[in-house]
């Protein structure tokens, strides 16, 4: 099946896949060749593509939707970058400045400082996957 990930910034992935895996609003969820058409929302997490090399692929996401037809995964993602291009220290001083601003944060703004850190902690635990593997 082909997989296709893109995000305001550009095309993230695209290419042949035997397997995709993402986090869905209401659970992760994962999809193969054949699987049945469908349109699903996704939230901060990884997708995890399977080349079929049966190489796993990780990209950090911030949500999104994903849309399933005829062998083709589509996904258009709020923010989506490769795992391997993440940078591990710029990663933790994102999640440091994200620890600091909650701490900060005056009450109607706890909730909005609260995904900034579960995004940087998401990409950090993308890119921390990746130590070592290639």
């Amino acid at each position: 099946m082909l997989v296709d990930i893109v995000s305001p910034s550009g095309r993230v992935f695209s290419g042949e896949a035997v397997r995709f895996k993402a986090p869905g609003v209401e659970g992760s969820f994962e999809v193969l060749k054949n699987h049945a058409p469908m349109l699903a929302a996704i939230e901060i997490g990884t997708i995890v593509v399977t080349g079929v090399d049966g190489k796993p692929i990780t990209i950090a996401t911030s949500g999104g939707f994903v849309e399933v037809q005829n062998n083709a995964v589509t996904v258009i993602a709020e923010t989506a970058e490769m795992a391997s291009d993440i940078d591990v220290e710029r990663a933790k001083a994102a999640e440091q400045r994200a620890v600091q601003a909650l701490a900060d944060a005056d009450p109607e703004s706890k909730e909005k400082m609260a995904k900034a850190l579960d995004r940087a902690r998401n990409r950090l635990r993308a890119a921390m996957g990746t130590v070592g593997s290639r």
